[in-house]
């Protein structure tokens, strides 16, 4: 029992910590610009990344993350809930929905450029990253057990108490499924807009140190990205835990009623 607990906490290192010195291994005599030493990228990361450019990029990014990743998940939650709850509705916007997420989110830049101006690439991070919320609402709210809403109709629970109480309950499984997709569309689409039209952020200095072949900081630009998915997956997942509590509890007890040839 207790070798178990201790390999918990070890087993997800094993693979990081491997390909890290399989790296440093590789690299530690290269001479070539297109791969440099690892030493090379970790002092580019903590002088510049971690100092120099917290306040100029990695600031301005962060906030442009946050901002629009809140508009997707308002717009996404109240429109899929309504989309949900309407048939005639979701008839009406489907081929829309169906249309417009099939287009790849870094080619609607353009639109979004001439339609919010200097917000473009906030508005491209909420347009990109809103579909899977949408529609993971609209199938959690169409999925809602009809026993369970004629429960709410018997206990004349009016419209705004039978959605927040009864249905968004009901449909948060499949809503923070949607939710935890947005995030990794938006992270995407934070760098993409930057590349293609910014002055600052992540993305921009990325590209920067790519076209004056300062390689090691373009390379320590990926691993701040991917340090920055990281701790926002594991913040969504330890909120997911504690939110979805009742869920797990819920499934477990059904699990537990099924036995074992469940």
């Amino acid at each position: 029992m207790t070798a178990t607990r201790l390999a918990r906490p070890v087993l997800p290192l094993l693979l990081p910590v491997g390909l890290v010195a399989l790296w440093w291994w590789t690299s530690r005599d290269s001479t070539s610009y297109l791969f440099p030493p690892l030493t090379e990228i970790v002092e580019s990361l903590r002088d510049d990344w971690l100092h120099d450019r917290v306040g100029s990029d990695l600031g301005p990014s962060l906030r442009r993350f946050g901002l629009g990743y809140l508009i997707a998940v308002v717009v996404g939650i109240v429109a899929g809930t309504m989309i949900g709850l309407g048939p005639r509705l979701r008839q009406v916007t489907q081929p829309v929905t169906e249309f417009v997420r099939s287009i790849p989110s870094p080619l609607l830049f353009p639109i979004a450029l001439v339609l919010f101006g200097i917000g473009s690439k906030v508005a491209l991070i909420a347009l990109g990253s809103v579909w899977p919320i949408l529609l993971n609402t609209v199938d959690g709210v169409r999925g809602v057990d009809p026993q369970v809403l004629d429960v709410a109709r018997i206990f004349r629970f009016g419209p705004w108490r039978r959605v927040t109480r009864v249905i968004l309950p009901a449909a948060s499984p499949k809503i923070a499924a949607g939710l935890r997709i947005g995030l990794s569309v938006a992270l995407l689409l934070v760098v993409v807009s930057e590349m293609r039209g910014g002055t600052n952020g992540l993305g921009f200095q990325i590209r920067s140190d790519q076209r004056s072949f300062d390689t090691a900081s373009s390379y320590a630009g990926v691993i701040v990205i991917g340090l920055i998915g990281l701790a926002v997956n594991l913040a969504f997942v330890a909120t997911e835990r504690r939110v979805m509590r009742w869920h797990r509890g819920v499934r477990g007890r059904l699990d537990g009623d099924r036995g074992p040839s469940g």
